[in-house]
């Protein structure tokens, strides 16, 4: 194996590991590669990341090598976690954001006739998250919100386009295949598919 090729297997192994990382323990991995030719490549490593200026870099901590952040740059961390806010969606929220994928643009009144309970929390903290949007208002009396999905949508699920969702077929037959849908849950996908 070649060195190149051994920086970059130690560089992998630090970066999924989440923890330092010892000399031994890589060893223990690239058992053919001599223990002093890894601590050589180790060094290798943390003088690149320094030589080039990243925003990470390769630190000794705790008898092991681990990849951080530099400090200088806790600033944007700080304030991506602030925009990312959390990440995991309750039950309630996936189910109102698939009606809102399905059939979009939709009111609220159609999201809880769906539903069959009250939204105004769910769609408020869906709007905070950035993964609904208000498009404007429906041309009836008293002139409802419209409501769609965003990019951060997109994103969030790992979709291309609004397109690439499965179909309702598709959906409810994964439903079907989990066993801890609910009666309600069922309830919401058939009235979707109305």
């Amino acid at each position: 194996m070649e060195d190149a090729e051994i920086k970059a297997v130690i560089e992998t192994l630090l970066f999924i590991s989440g923890e330092s990382l010892s000399v031994n323990r890589i060893k223990n991995v690239l058992e053919d590669v001599d223990l002093s030719k890894i601590k050589s490549l180790f060094w290798e490593l943390q003088h690149e990341y320094e030589m080039r200026s990243s925003g990470l870099r390769i630190v000794e901590i705790a008898g092991g090598f681990q990849i951080a952040t530099r400090p200088e740059f806790a600033g944007w961390i700080k304030k991506l976690k602030k925009v990312k806010q959390s990440s995991k969606l309750s039950r309630p929220s996936l189910e109102t954001l698939a009606i809102i994928a399905y059939k979009q643009p939709i009111v609220k009144a159609e999201i809880e006739d769906i539903r069959g309970v009250d939204s105004t929390g769910v769609i408020k903290g869906l709007l905070d998250k950035h993964l609904l949007k208000i498009i404007g208002r429906k041309d009836v009396p008293g002139r409802p919100i419209l409501y769609a999905t965003t990019r951060e949508f997109l994103q969030y699920f790992g979709l291309r386009e609004i397109s690439d969702l499965p179909t309702l077929k598709e959906f409810t037959e994964l439903m079907e295949e989990d066993e801890s849908i609910t009666t309600s849950e069922a309830q919401s996908i058939t009235a979707i598919e109305s």
